[in-house]
């Protein structure tokens, strides 16, 4: 049996091997796996979305399940309205960070998280085996509007909102041209924030800085916060679920750092806490959960691992090191606008800027890089590895530990043909001569 599902979702290009065939046979598929009605149907702004979209409602109803269409929103609120507004599941149009001639398919559960790697197999076994519903009725497909405004009012509800609009924050939003312009400012005037916008028309070919927030491409965010004096800058990706911070001096923090920034802020008050994240974070969460007598639980990386481990252990956090964190309370999932408001409930509670905010929390010193390469030459590259080290773990590629704050990890991207490789060391120094180190051992190996 063939593999659909990668680290996030089904992905795939447009047109060559996401073609609407494809698209048609996996909801058969989907069909049989949800069972029932009704279905919620989402997407993001690229340009293939609207015509995907119709093949999924149509496809749906010719398995005889109703439907609703929730039109253009981010991914983490088709998700928690499926869960608040009594949906049987949830189909969420998105291939999130990739380019532009990529889409995907990200299928929700009815708790409004996504379907867990168990069941991501059973729909691979349904779809390889053809394992279709027969035709019996006709199906229909309506329409959602309550989407953004539920999903809005969800976030505020966990956060002090008269606290955060008592300040009257400054905030600059990159959107990426994404799916968020459709929440998060509207979730900034419902806080009270003074709110700047980039990139905030929606574009299927995300041509203000691409899809992804990277440090070298927020430069506009970082001089856009020094030049309104804002509290805070945020970029999203493609689909909103993830959210990279730049601080009041204009610095782009990495994913970990403002994980650890919110950890820090949510453990505090809620001592005791279960706090989940991947292989590939930062060890320095160890250290600040420990202060609260909280427990680190770590999973293989993707938000599938993380997020379906925080529903049994009812955890209260979740993060990964790209941006993409969770809060429990709200729903297991990342969540870019959810994310925002608890940045904003951080400075308006503590009265302090976010530069003097990032002094509380341990320093951590870490990055990532990305090569070419396919998974038969990422298989390769670990086994090499397995035999010029001792102390490594290979639940998600190969991690190889040096101590307690020095490590580099390599694995196969789920989603592209790369290998991606991460580094924590414990000082900026060793960290750089450590990834330089390890480019250099990859490179040599995929030409040798």
């Amino acid at each position: 049996m063939g593999k659909l599902f990668g680290t996030n979702g089904v992905r795939g290009v447009f047109g060559k091997d996401f073609t609407l065939q494809f698209v048609h046979d996996l909801t058969l598929s989907l069909a049989a796996y949800f069972k029932k009605g009704p279905i919620l149907v989402g997407y993001d702004g690229r340009d293939s979305s609207p015509i995907l979209a119709k093949v999924i409602c149509s496809t749906l109803n010719y398995s005889g399940l109703d439907c609703n269409l929730g039109g253009l929103v981010p991914t983490p609120a088709l998700e928690y309205a499926t869960k608040k507004l009594g949906y049987s599941g949830g189909i969420m149009i998105t291939a999130s960070h990739n380019p532009p001639q990529y889409n995907g398919i990200k299928p929700v559960a009815s708790d409004g998280v996504e379907i867990s790697r168990e069941d991501e197999t059973k729909i691979e076994q349904i779809y390889f085996e053809k394992k279709w519903p027969k035709f019996k009725k006709i199906g229909k497909t309506g329409t959602e509007s309550r989407v953004i405004s539920t999903y809005i009012n969800g976030i505020k509800s966990q956060v002090n909102h008269k606290k955060i609009r008592s300040k009257k924050l400054t905030v600059v939003l990159d959107l990426g041209n994404g799916a968020q312009a459709a929440a998060a400012p509207n979730l900034c005037k419902t806080l009270g924030c003074r709110t700047f916008l980039i990139n905030e028309k929606i574009d299927g070919q995300f041509s203000g800085r691409g899809s992804e927030p990277t440090p070298q491409n927020l430069q506009k965010l970082s001089k856009t916060v020094l030049k309104t004096k804002a509290a805070l800058g945020i970029a999203f990706d493609g689909d909103g679920d993830r959210s990279i911070f730049c601080d009041n001096q204009g610095k782009i923090l990495t994913g970990d750092k403002s994980a650890l920034l919110l950890a820090n802020h949510i453990l505090n008050k809620h001592p005791k806490s279960k706090v989940v994240t991947c292989l590939n974070s930062s060890s320095a969460i160890e250290e600040l959960a420990a202060k609260t007598k909280s427990k680190v639980i770590r999973t293989k990386v993707g938000s599938v691992e993380v997020s379906r481990k925080m529903v049994p252990q009812k955890a209260l956090i979740g993060f990964e090191e790209n941006g993409g964190f969770m809060y429990g309370k709200h729903n297991q999932v990342r969540d870019g606008a959810m994310t925002l408001a608890l940045a904003l409930d951080l400075l308006a509670g503590s009265g302090k800027s976010m530069t003097d905010e990032i002094t509380s929390i341990p320093k951590s010193y870490t990055t990532k890089d990305k090569i070419s390469c396919t998974k038969e030459q990422a298989t390769k590259i670990i086994n090499a590895l397995k035999k010029e080290h001792k102390n490594y773990d290979t639940t998600d590629g190969i991690k190889m530990i040096f101590d307690d704050k020095n490590w580099v990890m390599i694995r196969p991207s789920g989603t592209e043909p790369i290998a991606r490789i991460y580094a924590e060391a414990d000082s900026q120094q060793r960290l750089e001569q450590t990834m330089s180190k390890y480019i250099k051992k990859i490179k040599s190996m995929l030409v040798s």
